[in-house]
C-alpha cells in the first residue's frame, strides 16, 4: 500500500489530522522508506498531493528530526518553489533540522536569508528560529547574529516581540548592546501597547 493513500486528500479530508496521525506512525516505525516515498512526491503533478507530503514531513521533522535530516537539500531546493506551501513547509523542515545538524543549515544559511526576504510571515519566522538556533552555537553565533538583527529591524510589528522573546535566551555579552539598540530602535513602530510592552520586557530583564 502506498504512503500516499494515507494523507489527507487521499482520504478526503480537510482537516490536518489525518497527516499528523501519518507523521506518528512514520517516526513509530522509523519508516525510511515512507519518508522517501513522501519526498518524491513533493513534485507529484497534484497540488493537493504536494502539500500534504510536506506537511507530513514536517511534522516528522518536529517529532524526530534525525528522519528527515538527509533530505536537506530537497528542502531548500523547495525554498524557491512558486507553491507557497511547499516554500513555507520547506522552510519548517530546515527549522526542525537546525535543531539536529547546525552544520548544515549553516552551510545553506544564504539560501535560508534570501528565502526569507521574499517569503511569507511563516516562512521569516522559521528563519528566524533558524537564526536563533545557530546562535545558540558558539561557531556559528558571530555569522548568525548579524543575520538575525537584520530580521529584527525589517520584520513587521506584530513579530517583533516573538522575535525578541525567542532570541533573548541566547544573547551574550558580547551582542546585548547591538541587540538592545536594535530593540529600543523598534519601539516605536509597535501601535498595540501589549506588544511595546513584551518588547520592553526583553529590553529590562537584559539591562540587570
Amino acid at each position: 500500500m502506498t504512503i500516499l493513500n494515507k494523507l489527507a486528500s487521499s482520504l478526503h479530508r480537510r482537516d490536518e489530522e489525518a497527516n499528523q496521525l501519518l507523521a506518528e506512525e512514520i517516526v513509530k516505525a522509523n519508516d525510511a522508506k515512507a519518508i522517501a516515498e513522501l519526498v518524491e512526491n513533493l513534485n507529484n503533478k497534484s497540488r493537493d498531493i504536494q502539500n500534504d507530503c510536506i506537511k507530513v514531513l514536517y511534522e516528522i521533522g518536529e517529532r524526530k528530526p534525525a528522519l528527515i535530516a538527509s533530505y536537506l537539500r530537497n528542502f531548500v531546493g523547495l525554498l524557491e518553489n512558486k507553491n507557497n506551501r511547499l516554500q513555507w513547509g520547506a522552510m519548517t523542515a530546515l527549522d526542525a533540522i537546525a535543531t539536529e545538524d547546525p552544520g548544515a543549515i549553516f552551510k545553506v544559511l544564504t539560501k535560508i536569508i534570501v528565502a526569507a526576504e521574499g517569503g511569507s510571515v511563516i516562512t521569516r519566522d522559521h528563519a528566524v528560529n533558524i537564526l536563533v538556533k545557530l546562535c545558540a552555537v558558539k561557531q556559528y553565533s558571530d555569522t548568525a547574529f548579524p543575520f538575525l538583527i537584520e530580521q529584527i529591524q525589517r520584520s513587521p510589528s506584530n513579530q517583533l516581540p516573538m522575535y525578541a522573546e525567542k532570541a533573548m535566551p541566547f544573547i551574550n555579552e558580547k551582542n546585548r548592546p547591538v541587540f538592545i539598540k536594535t530593540l529600543n530602535s523598534r519601539l516605536d513602530d509597535i501601535d498595540k501597547d501589549t506588544k511595546r510592552k513584551r518588547v520592553e520586557k526583553v529590553i529590562a530583564k537584559l539591562q540587570r
